[in-house]
């Protein structure tokens, strides 16, 4: 497991530092990486979430997770009092074609294949090998969260609705930050969650990239 969480500690500063352009080719380079280390360890493909006879039952949690998300999305959209929370910066001066990378590209293979490999497949898959599933749930949903510190350093700022509760300042900017890692690692527990009960790693992909997808949307529509 340090070689999985060193590997996943270099590759956040590549993505958020160093090459922040080239995510998604990253994202397939330490996939597969994170594959040979847990066959190595001799770990299956049943540990990684990947067992063939298992993909049917995710890929059918996956729909319906979908399904119910962009629901979820249009309602609040919708909605007056949540319209707001749909703004952010970042969207302002992206072309359709840009945001349809991002949905089609991006967002599936550079955020949710690198992530739902990494932690609900080999390093949930490691743990759960040697402590069983309520560790593994722990460890992974952790590390989880700490994984979105670099992405969130920034995030009171270019989210307009965040912006009254966190403030400018670096005090708010550092809440921001720990609101984020607890969020991020509270939805690992979802996710873990819905990996156990569906034996895929299929079920948690659908749902992340449902959520990042349908979110890259509304800021798009709404701004």
């Amino acid at each position: 497991m340090t070689v999985v969480v060193a590997v996943l500690a270099a590759t956040n500063l590549v993505n958020h530092r160093w090459l922040p352009g080239w995510g998604w080719l990253t994202a397939l380079v330490v996939s597969v990486l994170l594959l040979g280390v847990l066959f190595r360890a001799g770990g299956t493909w049943a540990d990684a979430g990947l067992d063939p006879a298992t993909l049917g039952r995710g890929a059918r949690w996956a729909v319906v997770l979908i399904g119910l998300v962009g629901v979820g999305y249009a309602v609040a959209a919708l909605l007056p009092a949540t319209r707001a929370l749909f703004a952010d910066e970042r969207y302002s001066a992206l072309t359709g074609g840009q945001v349809a990378v991002r949905v089609l590209v991006t967002v599936p293979l550079g955020t949710v294949l690198l992530e739902e490999i990494a932690f609900r497949g080999v390093l949930y898959g490691l743990v759960r090998r040697a402590r069983g599933a309520v560790w593994a749930t722990v460890v992974s949903s952790v590390l989880f969260g700490l994984w979105h510190v670099l992405p969130s350093l920034h995030l009171a700022s270019v989210k307009p609705a965040l912006t009254p509760v966190f403030g400018r300042s670096t005090l708010g900017a550092v809440a921001a930050v720990v609101a984020a890692v607890l969020f991020t690692g509270a939805a690992g527990v979802l996710f873990c969650e819905l990996r156990r009960r569906s034996g895929s790693l299929l079920a948690p992909m659908g749902l992340h990239w449902a959520v990042n997808a349908c979110g890259y949307l509304a800021g798009f529509l709404l701004r």
